[in-house]
């Protein structure tokens, strides 16, 4: 068998993800640019969302407001306790209280068993005037398990064991998953719905013509729709993905109140951003720079 190249291979590997979900969004469940530099606090208003499986995008439907909470029965329990973590924290009563407040918008929240330890993020309608009134965040029933890769999720890594390290599962590990969607949800709230559309309909095109010519990014056919999208397919994908992890991480800059435990965490989030996100680097050092006594974690 003739040898592939490590760059055709993560290219096809990437390929796979992104055209199996179509650009979906699936938080860690085996599935798989935004420019300026907010203030820490005004992160939580800046996150991507990526649509789901069986997403359209679909305008004028009629909605009610608030947070709809759609669990059975057998997972409420659960649910609650999670929640109860999220909602512990000022970022995640802010966020929540907000989508609970908002009468033209709906966010249901359900549980599935298919994605286990993840979350996925979709089903997003706009009104005619191109406005987002509502969207759908489903959880996996073992949420409170499970620590996704460093490379796209490098905050809900750091809280994975680590040698003889500490291990952060339980609520906080579901509540930091929960962070993750909701940030996919309000920077979802301030996408153009056109561009999004757009976007959904060339990717499929972009990956059709990729799988073509043998993996030949340089195609230029790849760059004039690569310049319509704003980014290949996967650019696109993993900037979303690092925006749900900047909101997962302002949840636990919150969380931990303790500093020697809050700047170990950021230090494994520094470490994992500058190996495989360096380009992704300042949305996670605002939000460390945003948390008190921020220089004794050293991040800068």
């Amino acid at each position: 068998m003739a040898m592939i190249s490590s760059r055709v291979w993560f290219v096809f590997l990437a390929l796979v993800c992104v055209g199996i979900a179509s650009l979906a969004h699936s938080s860690y469940g085996q599935r798989r640019s935004e420019t300026g530099n907010p203030r820490g606090d005004e992160v939580a208003a800046l996150h991507t969302v990526n649509p789901s499986r069986g997403n359209n995008v679909r305008k004028g439907e009629p909605t009610t407001g608030g947070i709809r909470e759609e669990i059975p029965d057998k997972y409420k329990k659960r649910y609650e306790e999670w929640k109860a973590d999220f909602l512990s924290t000022d970022t995640g009563r802010q966020q929540w209280d907000a989508y609970a407040g908002n009468t033209q918008f709906l966010l249901t929240i359900t549980m599935a068993p298919e994605n286990r330890n993840g979350g996925a993020t979709g089903k997003y309608k706009w009104d005619d005037s191109g406005k987002l009134i509502a969207a759908t965040i489903v959880l996996g029933n073992s949420l409170d398990h499970g620590y996704p890769n460093p490379i796209y999720y490098p905050v809900q890594n750091s809280l994975s064991p680590f040698g003889t390290s500490f291990r952060i599962d339980g609520e906080i590990l579901a509540a930091t998953k929960l962070a993750h969607e909701f940030g996919h949800v309000n920077r979802m709230s301030i996408t153009n719905s056109e561009m999004y559309r757009l976007q959904m309909q060339l990717i499929p095109v972009y990956n059709s013509i990729l799988l073509r010519n043998g993996y030949k990014t340089n195609d230029p056919k790849l760059i004039a729709i690569e310049r319509q999208m704003g980014g290949t397919p996967i650019e696109l994908w993993e900037d979303r993905e690092y925006w749900g992890e900047a909101n997962a991480m302002l949840f636990l800059r919150d969380r931990f109140n303790k500093e020697s435990l809050r700047c170990a965490l950021f230090r494994r989030i520094e470490r994992s951003v500058r190996m495989y996100a360096s380009n992704y680097e300042d949305r996670f050092i605002t939000i460390a720079q945003s948390s008190s006594n921020s220089d004794a974690c050293g991040w800068q």
